[in-house]
């Protein structure tokens, strides 16, 4: 657990959770597509020999390609346009009379 300090309310704490190697590879990931270079940025993050990072990453990209590969269908009728309308109701703000303010 993280450090500890009184407020108020009571005691709080921060919880620290390091960051794991999987994490590290999903944002090399992001970064490279190259599996190497996935290792390499991944093992100079978390502080792993390269060897370790690359088995992962190997590991990570199994995973990844057993997935289906998302399938995206359009469909269309001949000729037909699809329109979207968009109505907005404006919401004009009421000003109250003045000769409702009397006084009690």
């Amino acid at each position: 657990m993280g450090p500890t300090w009184k407020t108020k309310y009571g005691n709080r704490r921060v919880r620290h959770d390091p960051p794991t190697l999987a994490e590290a590879i999903e944002a090399a990931k992001d970064i490279t597509d190259d599996p190497q270079a996935m290792a390499e940025f991944a093992a100079s993050l978390m502080g792993v020999p390269v060897e370790e990072a690359r088995a992962a990453v190997l590991k990570a990209g199994a995973k990844r390609s057993r997935l289906p590969a998302p399938t995206v269908a359009f469909t269309s009728r001949a000729g037909a346009q699809r329109a979207v309308v968009v109505e907005r109701k404006r919401t004009v703000p009421r000003m109250l009379d003045r000769s409702s303010w009397q006084r009690t």
